[in-house]
């Protein structure tokens, strides 16, 4: 019988080395409970690579926000055989990208053409500050843009004369308005659909993680179509009355104004937003209406005009 190969035996600076944690960091595990403790072999102590294992998968779950409390809790589970393959799956499916959108490199020369060509340092701080821009380490003329389309609505409404800073005020006021929605979400996708897999008396299975992670991916796109129609609807129906109060202010200030909502088919809706931007579509097509209204009443006054003219003419 051919014994089977024994695992590499690693001193803990060796270890350290490996991992990319600390000596200090290891033994600090250790305390907690996190790492296992290594083999003593005469005065040395050894560790194996399931020590290496280990450590790579604290360092990855931390990276995705996870406390040194939860992290122990899911290994202890997984040690208890109740498995962590479906749970850091799970952690992969709701850490990933939930929007098609590619993060894209700008330098600061080409920022500072877009908004006018004008050096404004503080305009870039408080845009790093609100993460539309990230520095990239080792490249301080170059910025990451997590949203270019974010960047690209900033870059309009600055060129149609909206100050940057109140860009920037908008954003933070929209930011907290959006997260208050997706806290919404959140809550009413858990109650009716995950909370079979996170509030039962044990944690979640292997199994149990897998199918919620698959769940997860079905839904991903499904907040982001329901604001974006429900965002849609909302502007063409207060944009009119905005308009409406606006052009009647003077005539009639304190007299309600009655709405109505307007379809617009979809790809209609997204040729404006590409003609003018998502951020002004609302009120291009509420001005276009007016503005043809307008047409066909000078239309009516000059035809009849033109009638009263004839009659005058006749015999």
């Amino acid at each position: 019988m051919t014994a089977e190969p024994a695992s590499p035996a690693h001193r803990i600076e060796d270890l350290a080395h490996l991992s990319g944690a600390t000596v200090r960091t290891i033994r600090a595990y250790q305390d907690r409970g996190l790492l296992p403790r290594p083999e003593r072999r005469g005065r040395a102590n050894l560790y194996s690579d399931a020590h290496l294992v280990r450590l790579r998968q604290i360092a990855d779950l931390l990276d995705r926000g996870y406390t040194l409390a939860s992290i122990k809790e899911l290994l202890d589970a997984w040690d208890a055989g109740r498995g962590l393959g479906g749970v850091l799956g799970l952690v992969a499916e709701v850490d990933g990208p939930w929007t098609d959108e590619e993060a894209a490199r700008i330098s600061r020369a080409d920022l500072e053409e877009r908004f006018g060509g004008t050096p404004d340092d503080a305009a870039v701080a408080e845009a790093v500050e609100l993460g539309v821009l990230e520095p990239v380490p080792g490249d301080e003329d170059s910025f990451l843009v997590p949203s270019p389309q974010e960047l690209a609505v900033a870059v309009e409404l600055h060129a149609a004369g909206v100050p940057l800073s109140a860009i920037s005020g908008h954003l933070r006021e929209l930011r907290g308005q959006v997260e208050h929605i997706a806290a919404g979400f959140l809550q009413f996708t858990t109650e009716h659909l995950f909370a079979r897999y996170l509030d039962g008396p044990h944690r979640p299975t292997d199994a149990d993680a897998t199918e919620a992670a698959s769940l997860v991916r079905r839904l991903r796109p499904l907040a982001q179509q329901t604001v974006d129609a429900e965002l849609a609807r909302a502007m063409r129906l207060l944009a009119v009355r905005h308009l409406r109060q606006r052009l009647g202010a003077d005539e009639a200030p304190d007299t309600p104004i009655p709405t109505r909502t307007v379809p617009i088919p979809e790809e209609t809706m997204r040729g404006v937003e590409r003609l003018v931007g998502p951020q002004q579509a609302a009120d291009f097509i509420a001005l276009a209406a007016e503005r043809e209204v307008r047409a066909r009443a000078l239309d009516r006054l000059a035809s009849s005009h033109r009638s009263s003219a004839d009659l005058d003419e006749t015999p």
